[in-house]
């Protein structure tokens, strides 16, 4: 009979796994000619040549392109460098910050524990995080002092405005709105990512007492929502996050380059981020934040909206398990009702792109952006991250397309459009 303490212990081990067994059994991805999954190997080919030419015309440092059809990696290519200074070459397991990437992860996290009954996506945020309670609108703001005054919000803030960036919420040094860069900045809140010694529940509990920008779900601003929810993800879980997200997603999909920050052993394949200046291209310098967060300073700031690192194959396999309803490799993460209401728009008109929608988790090409061409079919999910990251997956085609690039500053880099316009043109069935 075994011990009450080790029937205690297999128990929250049981139950603290969202992800389980599947009766699907999709294989992990793997290389495919482009002819056996309807692609045009010709077409890939002129992909390749675009990206060598983006290159050497230097729009772009370097990059790393990966296209799956179908479940099959039919192109995942490197090109150029990783760091020109040292002459380090661009190679196909090199590691990116991904930044706002990292959104679609801890959406995926919080409809994992939504998917145990731990809350409803339309739960006030101060039922489990007390400091948002009663939410205060910026009223009127004095430049000469930095004062402020407020109005009291028509309702609380949800876990679903959270999700869709409807929550009033801004962004700090990013914020579109000076008087927010400048209240985030006197408040002491930290954005995106830091090597300092700081906590996600000490910024989001400074964050939960500034002004919001509007009433929650009355518009569409870019915020540090999944900021929160990272937060919110250790209160309802009881875990750290990096470890839910270790536990739950990196661990069970077999995403072992993705990390908040690398083990020691990962860090040489880390890309600089680099800028271009009288022609040449050089690291880019400490600003707001330090670009090596990655790998030093206290590595206890785990953002849910824009710290984490990974690998081209890494996030397609993430993306995968998306294609697959949830599942991979025969593990379910998440329920295919679940995503199908992750790919609804939840915003209706709010989002402001004609050409798409906004999810849960995701940019969704919508009707109008199926006919202007070129980002995929109807239902399309995507997005991108700061230092110039895109990805999209096209559930119709069953196409994954990703591109890792890693720069600041002013660039002319065409890539992007180009590249996701050639992946659907590529398309031989």
């Amino acid at each position: 009979m075994k011990k009450p303490t080790t029937l205690l212990l297999l128990f929250f081990y049981l139950i603290s796994f969202a992800q389980t067994p599947s009766s699907q059994k999709s294989p992990p991805l793997e290389v495919s000619e482009a002819s056996e999954v309807g692609m045009s190997q010709a077409r890939l080919d002129k992909i390749g040549i675009m990206l060598e030419n983006a290159v050497t015309e230097k729009q772009i440092p370097g990059v790393v392109a990966l296209i799956a059809k179908d479940g099959k990696i039919v192109f995942h290519e490197a090109f150029g460098m990783a760091d020109n200074k040292s002459k380090t070459a661009m190679e196909k397991n090199t590691i990116f910050r991904i930044a706002s990437q990292t959104k679609a992860i801890t959406s995926t996290a919080v409809m994992m524990l939504w998917e145990e009954g731990k809350f409803k996506l339309d739960d006030p945020i101060s039922k489990y995080i007390p400091e948002f309670k009663d939410p205060q609108i910026l009223d009127s703001y004095s430049i000469l002092n930095d004062t402020y005054t407020t109005r009291p919000a028509k309702n609380e803030i949800t876990i679903r405005h959270l999700l869709t960036h409807t929550s009033g919420l801004g962004y700090g040094v990013i914020d579109g709105d000076e008087r927010f860069k400048k209240i985030y900045k006197k408040a002491g809140i930290t954005d995106l990512f830091t090597t300092k010694d700081i906590s996600i529940e000490s910024s989001v509990k400074k964050l939960a007492k500034l002004p919001l920008h509007h009433n929650p779900g009355d518009a569409y601003v870019y915020s540090e929502g999944l900021d929160v929810l990272g937060y919110f993800i250790e209160v309802v879980s009881g875990m750290p996050f990096d470890k839910f997200l270790r536990t739950r997603i990196f661990d069970p999909l077999g995403m072992d380059d993705t990390w908040f920050y690398l083990p020691k052993e990962k860090q040489d394949r880390l890309v600089s981020v680099q800028q271009i200046t009288d022609g040449k291209w050089n690291q880019y310098p400490v600003t707001f934040y330090d670009t090596d967060y990655p790998k030093k300073g206290a590595k206890r700031f785990f953002s849910g909206g824009a710290g984490l690192s990974s690998t081209a194959k890494d996030y397609a396999t993430f993306l995968q398990m998306y294609l697959n309803n949830g599942e991979l490799n025969g593990t379910r993460i998440l329920s295919r009702t679940t995503i199908e209401s992750i790919m609804k728009n939840q915003t209706l008109d709010l989002f402001g792109d004609p050409n798409r929608d906004y999810g849960l988790a995701f940019g969704l090409v919508n009707a109008t952006g199926v006919a202007t061409a070129g980002w995929g079919s109807k239902g399309t999910f995507d997005w991108g991250g700061y230092f110039n990251t895109q990805y999209f997956a096209d559930p119709e085609e069953q196409v994954i397309g990703i591109l890792m690039k890693q720069t600041q500053g002013e660039v002319t880099d065409e890539t992007r459009w180009k590249f996701r316009q050639m992946v659907f043109a590529a398309i031989d069935d």
